[in-house]
């Protein structure tokens, strides 16, 4: 429990208003995207960089606690403070301090929402790629901090392929510049992408320079029914073979098409094994030849129905259905563990057999949907946190699938991060040795451990 005299402070700070201690306010930062929660001590709301940096070197000097959070939409307990201590809630801090057309670059305060940025820069013409499933509700300064992914990862990369520079508040209060608008910079250690998807275990991100990009001119996408899941897994390896680079190709089994037809009701086919949609975009000529020839490789190769969209209602149409999986999975189970393993493109299909092997084995339900064309599976367990025995065989069922994943190759995360619902499992897809130099990093820049603690090391 932290003391009196360190809320005191802490109000002398920020002021009274921004710190929040009632029963409430702690209930709100207790918990994120996951079902785990504990109750911070108090929540501190700075607006500034100084603000930080006058909070973390009192925290450090008395070795509190501090767990950086943005808007809580997090899938692997990051921002759960376990150990009590401060909530540091950075979503008001919420400009876009400049758009530089020049140098292609966007200056953000973290708690930016994402598609509030996507939405601002293209008014001007330039392209903020990174397309987390939360993405109307997520922050920025949470997704470097996670090195959050999104489906259009095949073709334009993920975060921190964006990230050209970073300032950060570090344990002691100490201010880092790194990086800036420069394309180029190697200049001394990488320590801003060192700080892309540390999890808020190294120190606070309070402002972030972003690379933008031209938007494509034109953009369609082909959904595919298959009567065999194997078969859509295989079409990765089919179209990017002959050259295509979408800008993803996404999947979801029978499962998830039940559900999300139950929510909708927009005549998703039941009787499919699987459902996959496939975007591509760029120059419109470009464009319609790819679609085409996508549409025809999956008539060719299992599909039994191919649908075509190219307008803007069209396409949105089609994406409607696969970001609503997961809020439709609720029609199954009241609870989910959304798990989010990554394999080589080779490895889906055997990855895919193996995901529905070990569900059927514990007799877990299950639903699968996710990124395949970069290998990112979002295998998705539903179960009712009432029933201790479902839990324990959800359990065992994870750990199983974690130990497949690093068996064909993969890892444990392609995008929801470490945090801690897998810190215990870092042991399968890292070395000791790995694991310890780790520490040495953290150790380095968090000597006293407040940063984010309990999170992303095994507990023993």
């Amino acid at each position: 429990m932290i003391e009196a005299s360190a809320i005191k402070e802490l109000r002398r700070i920020v002021g009274d208003r921004r710190v929040l201690i009632t029963p409430e306010e702690l209930l709100v930062f207790s918990y994120d995207g996951t079902f785990c929660e504990e109750r911070p001590d108090v929540v501190v709301v700075p607006t500034s960089t100084e603000e930080v940096s006058r909070i973390l070197r009192y925290a450090d000097r008395e070795r509190i606690p501090v767990y950086p959070r943005g808007a809580g939409t997090g899938l692997a307990g990051g921002a759960i403070p376990v150990e009590g201590g401060i909530a540091l809630n950075m979503a008001t801090m919420n400009r876009i301090r400049d758009v530089d057309l020049p140098n292609m670059v966007a200056v953000v305060e973290p708690g930016v929402v994402t598609a509030s940025l996507q939405e601002s820069v293209e008014k001007v013409g330039v392209f903020y790629p990174p397309d987390p499933a939360s993405l109307k509700q997520c922050t920025l300064g949470g997704n470097v901090a996670m090195n959050a992914g999104g489906p259009r990862g095949l073709k334009y990369g993920v975060t921190n392929n964006y990230v050209l520079g970073l300032e950060v508040v570090i344990p002691g209060g100490d201010v880092l510049r790194l990086g800036g608008k420069p394309i180029k910079n190697v200049t001394g250690y990488s320590l801003t992408q060192l700080f892309v998807g540390s999890e808020g275990t190294l120190g606070v991100v309070t402002e972030a320079t972003l690379r933008l990009i031209p938007p494509p001119k034109a953009r369609a996408v082909a959904a595919a029914v298959f009567p065999r899941l194997e078969d859509a897994a295989a079409i990765v390896q089919i179209i990017l073979g002959v050259g295509i680079v979408p800008v993803t190709i996404e999947i979801m089994d029978s499962s998830a098409i039940a559900c999300v037809e139950a929510y909708l009701h927009i005549g998703l086919p039941l009787d499919a094994d699987a459902l996959i949609l496939i975007e591509v975009d760029g120059e419109e000529c470009l464009v319609a030849r790819q679609l085409d020839e996508v549409a025809d490789i999956c008539a060719s190769n299992g599909a039994s129905n191919v649908q075509k969209a190219t307008s803007p209602t069209e396409i949105d149409g089609l994406w409607l259905a696969r970001r609503s999986v997961s809020g439709s999975l609720a029609r199954l189970r009241p609870h989910k563990l959304g798990e989010d393993i990554c394999v080589p493109r080779s490895s889906i299909v055997p990855m895919i057999r193996a995901i529905k092997e070990i569900a059927t084995r514990h007799d877990v339900t299950l639903a699968i949907y996710g990124h395949i064309s970069d290998g990112n599976l979002h295998p998705n367990m539903l179960f009712d946190r009432r029933n201790p025995e479902e839990v324990e065989r959800v359990h065992r069922a994870a750990s199983e699938i974690f130990a497949a994943a690093v068996k064909y190759g993969g890892t444990l995360s392609g995008e929801h991060g470490i945090g801690l619902l897998k810190k215990d499992f870092l042991g399968i897809a890292l070395s000791p040795e790995v694991i310890e130099a780790m520490k040495r990093v953290k150790a380095a820049f968090d000597p006293n451990g407040i940063m984010n603690p309990g999170k992303m090391f095994p507990s023993v």
